[in-house]
């Protein structure tokens, strides 16, 4: 949907920081947040400065680097000066009150004169209402907490600094009072308030609401004071990215003259909380990249286009309207397959419902796509499968469902096989349970993929000049088939495959339709390949950027490639043939009439492009197949498809659309085709080097 100029997302006029605590003598972890926030274009960053730090062994180097490192970088800083030393507190917690008041003035003193200079602003304490950050225990009337604050403040004023108190962690209006009842406030230039709507705050109202009654008590007790909401943020516990953006642009649009986002990265699992050891799982999912740097919906949306881009997909969602009865849900609908098969069935005046979580980067543009071309029959959930509660609600008048949502990556499974595991078996177990129970009996098919066949090391190959063939006359006309037992390998392997299963087995069972496409490569328009999946538009992509190809093997792999208008086709017969199909799994490919090698793959780019890309080889990766082309017979008998676009037109169309959707100039003037003069890594990539530019 297409906005007219009053209809812009307006911007907001709130100074905007991130909070970020940094752990001792976590050098690299500074460094890694530094160019995360330059990413973001952030100067705001407020942090803690741990007075129990300072008190260890190396904390006197590793605060001096710290601020050393910050500064250098010219960032606005609100230094968090807490945390009393255990040898220093009444008990030994850094929430207790230390037993000499003035001990904590004596310390920010010191902080002071080191490192004053670099900063304005100085806040006292943190969240002194909330027990894990001030044992209130030992201080139920706060009078504690007040006296070394006075004093902390009245030093700090003295030095010419501005004093920010530490924020309310629930905003407390009665806490407030009380507060300025023991003269508090006289001290304080700044009153800091923290919330985390969704997260922790079960009565939540508003920002404006909360802060409204901020303004009340200092109206009341004629305190002129400015509001910064010192913490905000919300956890994705929940895989819930998108309620992230929401309370961050609620948080952003606070009647607050600044606000700081918690955090940017989410708690590692190794390390403790505040709380405790994993006491509260809430903890460890605020921030805004993953704990792994994964970079969560918030951060990637905020790195390609500020806070407008992030305001423009707030306003995608259109799940305050029920979809009509006989309407098609697309999980993964922004994807690249999901978006092709959307915009068809849109363009048939189907009512369809795009669910996606925005995780795989670049599928805004396809869903803004799809947003600019329909408006009237299409409703868009963001929200991941394994959120029960989103996925039930969009379920509602639903007739059909093509699930292509999950995990895409044999890799990326590898660094987090939990993760893979819920996003792909789980996820998709849930969206089974759902249509079990919905009355509508909605009809599944499911994208699965060859991976479910494992290496098949023992299909005898051949080895030839660009490419492996197998041995087999049969395998080599046919191709690999459904009787191909199983063997699941890598963690991806293991998920797509358990969930596989699982929708022949609910076919079966409890009788839902349900059928299941074993995919091979699909490629085609609206494809943001990457090195892991969907590689015919990443090598393309990489030719153009004219950056480096990394072949892992020697790059005779042979997949057949299917191009998307083809697999949609498919899609689009399961309707009539459901009764056939169901319970039973399909080879879906271009079949034995469409293969490709990479290295043939390399060939035809020098063909559309008139550039021959960079080139580098490395070592194979576990369980990677080196033929793979699937027997597509069966799905062929059962409705009479068959793919139609060649591989060289299907690359060409893909091609010319990269280059319109980036922006690039149309082809070069062609230059011979490579000659393999030799079938070894090596030679080839001597032979790639010396014809690149």
């Amino acid at each position: 949907m297409s906005q007219s100029p009053d209809d812009a997302p307006t911007q907001s006029k709130q100074v905007f920081g991130v909070l970020e605590w940094f752990h001792f003598e976590d050098y690299d972890f500074v460094e890694q947040t530094i160019a995360d926030l330059r990413r973001l274009g952030v100067d705001h960053l407020r942090t803690g400065i741990s007075w129990a730090d300072w008190m260890r062994d190396g904390g006197e180097e590793w605060i001096d680097w710290l601020f050393e490192r910050l500064t250098r970088e010219d960032f606005d800083l609100l230094p968090c000066f807490l945390y009393t030393p255990p040898s220093e507190g009444e008990v030994e917690r850094t929430s207790s009150p230390p037993r000499n008041l003035k001990a904590y003035a004596d310390f920010l003193d010191e902080m002071l004169s080191r490192y004053g200079e670099h900063f304005e602003y100085v806040e006292l304490w943190n969240e002194p209402n909330n027990f894990a950050e001030w044992d209130f225990r030992r201080d139920p009337e706060f009078t504690k907490f007040a006296e070394m604050i006075i004093m902390a403040a009245n030093w700090a004023q003295k030095q010419g600094k501005k004093t920010v108190l530490g924020g309310m962690s629930p905003i407390d209006p009665g806490w407030l009072e009380h507060i300025i009842g023991l003269g508090v406030l006289d001290y304080i230039d700044v009153l800091g308030v923290h919330g985390f709507p969704g997260t922790w705050e079960k009565n939540w109202s508003s920002w404006q609401e909360q802060i409204g009654e901020v303004h009340n008590v200092l109206d009341r007790y004629d305190y002129d004071l400015p509001i910064w909401i010192t913490e905000a943020g919300y956890s994705t516990r929940n895989h819930s990215d998108f309620q992230q953006l929401e309370v961050f642009l609620d948080a952003l649009d606070a009647p607050a003259e600044r606000m700081y986002w918690y955090g940017m990265y989410d708690l590692p699992n190794e390390r403790s909380s505040i709380l405790g050891f994993h006491l509260d799982e809430r903890e460890y999912h605020c921030g805004l990249k993953r704990d792994d740097g994964r970079a969560k919906l918030l951060f990637r949306l905020l790195c390609d286009g500020g806070e407008q881009t992030v305001r423009e997909v707030s306003s995608w969602p259109t799940v305050d309207k029920p979809a009509p009865d006989d309407a098609a849900l697309i999980t993964g609908g922004a994807g690249f397959i999901g978006s092709n098969l959307a915009y068809e069935l849109l363009s048939q005046g189907r009512d369809v419902v795009i669910y996606d979580s925005l995780s795989r980067p670049g599928v805004e543009s396809n869903l803004g796509w799809l947003k600019d071309n329909f408006e009237d029959n299409l409703w868009v959930v963001l929200a991941d499968l394994r959120d029960r509660h989103a996925l039930h609600l969009a379920m509602e008048g639903v007739s059909e469902v093509f699930h292509f949502a999950g995990q895409t990556a044999v890799t990326t499974s590898l660094d987090d096989p939990v993760d893979d595991f819920t996003a792909n078996a789980r996820a998709t177990l849930n969206l089974l349970e759902e249509i079990r129970a919905s009355d509508h009996s909605p009809s599944l098919v499911f994208t699965s993929t060859n991976k479910v066949y494992g290496n098949l090391a023992d299909v005898e190959l051949v080895e030839e000049q660009t490419r492996y063939e197998p041995a087999n006359s049969e395998v080599r006309e046919r191709g690999i088939g459904e009787d191909r037992r199983l063997q699941l390998c890598s963690p991806y392997g293991c998920s797509k495959g358990a969930a596989d299963q699982y929708v022949l087995d609910y076919a079966k069972t409890f009788g839902i339709d349900a059928c299941v496409f074993r995919m091979s490569c699909i490629y085609g328009p609206r494809q943001f390949g990457t090195e892991d999946q969907g590689w015919i538009a990443h090598f393309l992509i990489r030719a153009l950027e004219d950056d480096q190809i990394t072949i892992y093997g020697d790059g005779k792999q042979v997949r057949d490639v299917l191009f998307v208008e083809d697999l949609v086709d498919a899609f689009l017969r399961t309707r009539d043939h459901m009764d056939e199909l169901s319970g039973r799994a399909f080879n879906i490919g271009g079949g034995p009439d469409n293969t490709m090698s990479l290295l043939e793959l390399l060939d035809l780019i020098v063909d559309v492009d008139g550039r021959s890309p960079k080139v580098e080889f490395d070592e194979w990766r576990p369980g990677d197949q080196r033929f793979y082309v699937s027997d597509i017979s069966a799905f062929r008998e059962a409705t009479g498809w068959q793919p139609k676009v060649r591989r060289r037109r299907g690359v060409e169309r893909l091609y010319d659309w990269l280059v319109e959707f980036r922006g690039r100039q149309s082809r070069s003037q062609p230059i011979p085709a490579l000659e393999y003069a030799s079938a070894s890594p090596e030679a080839l990539s001597g032979v790639r080097s010396e014809g690149t530019r």
